[in-house]
């Protein structure tokens, strides 16, 4: 399994849309949200909320886009149907989709958080080091995901699909701008609000949002749920 999760990551790493949409166009946006927004609700300031948005934003994209229409399109390849003919455990297979995904999210986050340290974001070893961790281990919920949504679509539809998903996902989450009033009850059940939520503990006078992660656990156990019962339906059509 270790082999596989090395060329998954390998090839991932090498794509030029990969570095393109999950590294540098957020990159991109983030100049872009904290020149226009100057005033913030709530105190908060821009430069850190948008610099954690954005770093969730090509996270989400990374683990989305990249591996369920990879899977999608090995699926009809065959060569899904070729591994299962190998010593390779199902639950291996798809074990190692969701950690390969998850590993490629780190470049997104850690570029985001360069770029916020250079414009001059202040956060002390301690709060830099809890949000790269927590945001990596939150990418593994989107990880689930996208690999039950590889399971799910054709490879003719699965792309819409997930930009759909992606967007609406975003809106609600918080991505663009802080979520506030009422849209917060909506906003609880989106698991990209969760997962920015994870970061609301560097913000001054803020606490670890015990209740986001809670969240988000729920959401993995869901879509790993969802994974694993596509991958043994799509096994019995094979």
């Amino acid at each position: 399994m270790r082999t596989l999760v090395k060329l998954e990551i390998l090839r991932t790493l090498r794509n030029k849309r990969y570095a393109f949409f999950t590294v540098l166009y957020p990159a991109l946006l983030y100049f872009f949200f904290i020149n226009i927004n100057h005033s913030m609700p709530d105190g908060l300031d821009a430069k850190t909320y948008f610099m954690v948005s954005m770093a969730t934003f090509g996270a989400v994209g990374a683990v989305l886009t990249g591996s369920a229409q990879r899977i999608s399109l090995e699926r009809k390849s065959g060569w899904t149907r070729q591994l299962r003919l190998t010593a390779l455990p199902g639950r291996a297979y798809a074990t190692a989709k969701i950690c390969a995904s998850a590993v490629t999210t780190l470049p997104s986050i850690l570029v985001l958080f360069a770029l916020g340290a250079a414009e001059g974001v202040q956060l002390d070893a301690g709060q830099w080091l809890g949000l790269v961790l927590v945001l990596w281990a939150g990418s593994f919920v989107f990880a689930a995901l996208g690999v039950a949504l590889g399971y799910a679509a054709e490879p003719n539809a699965v792309q819409p699909i997930v930009m759909i998903i992606y967007m609406v996902l975003s809106v609600l989450g918080g991505t663009w701008y802080p979520i506030t009033g009422g849209l917060k009850s909506i906003a609880r059940f989106d698991p990209v609000y969760l997962y920015n939520r994870l970061a609301v503990f560097v913000h001054p006078g803020a606490s670890f949002d015990t209740a986001a992660a809670a969240g988000l656990a729920g959401f993995l156990a869901v879509f790993v749920a969802a994974a694993a019962f596509l991958y043994r339906r799509d096994t019995q059509q094979a």
